[in-house]
């Protein structure tokens, strides 16, 4: 693998809120990863203009606000995440069949085939376990209930799933080659796991078929943001 094929492959996850904490992450950044990560937190403070920011930059843009809502609500939102020329936006799997394929059909009305922004559906939060899955109801264990969001999106017509790097090999095997898998929950050799429970390095992430790496702190909380990010790539390069 080449080091702009690795660089591509990582979403460096802008967890603030300040617009001005944007433009000096996009200036810095774009030029050593591949996708920058607008989420609940910034899209709420800034809106959509942090968007065009990234853009400004030369950025692109995984749009992770994770739409779970009746179907209707669902695919007009989409469609704006779209309009907005994002790479990544997702939704909840667990809105069910309905709501993904309305979502997916409203889309595909509007943009008649053409390029656009890939969704796709949230399976179980990395910060999830059994006994969280437990606490609300879902009794089956988290490997099978991921992979059953994952083909159930997959029927729907998503184009791919966001799931820990260790479903990524059960995922791949029930929906193909083709179907995209993002993976937070990665940290690199040299960084803390924080609040993340079903972890992976970046190298053993993409060995087991991961797309794209979501990564954080490792890289923000950094003595030198851009040399992490660099050690990334080199990281996965040299696996």
């Amino acid at each position: 693998m080449t080091r702009e094929e690795a660089r591509a492959k990582i979403i460096f996850a802008l967890d603030v809120n300040e617009f001005s904490d944007v433009e000096k992450w996009a200036d810095l950044l774009s030029p050593h990863v591949g996708m920058f990560k607008v989420g609940k937190q910034l899209y709420t403070a800034c809106g959509p203009a942090v968007v065009r920011m990234i853009q400004k930059y030369g950025g692109e843009v995984f749009l992770d606000l994770k739409y779970h809502d009746i179907p209707n609500t669902v695919a007009m939102a989409s469609l704006e995440a779209a309009r907005m020329g994002v790479k990544l936006f997702n939704l909840h799997a667990l809105g069910g069949y309905e709501m993904m394929s309305k979502t997916v059909e409203t889309l595909d009305k509007e943009f008649k085939g053409g390029e656009r922004g890939k969704v796709l559906a949230v399976t179980i939060l990395t910060s999830s376990n059994e006994q969280t899955l437990r606490d609300v109801g879902i009794n089956l264990p988290v490997p099978e209930m991921v992979v059953k969001l994952a083909t159930l999106a997959k029927k729907a017509g998503i184009d791919g799933v966001v799931a820990s790097p260790q479903e990524v090999p059960l995922i791949r095997e029930a929906c193909g080659n083709d179907f995209l898998i993002v993976t937070p929950g990665v940290r690199p050799a040299f960084a803390a796991a924080d609040d993340q429970k079903r972890i992976m390095t970046p190298v053993e992430a993409v060995k087991t078929g991961a797309d794209y790496l979501v990564i954080g702190r490792p890289i923000s909380a950094a003595p030198s943001p851009t040399e992490a990010a660099e050690a990334i790539i080199a990281e996965i390069v040299a696996g």
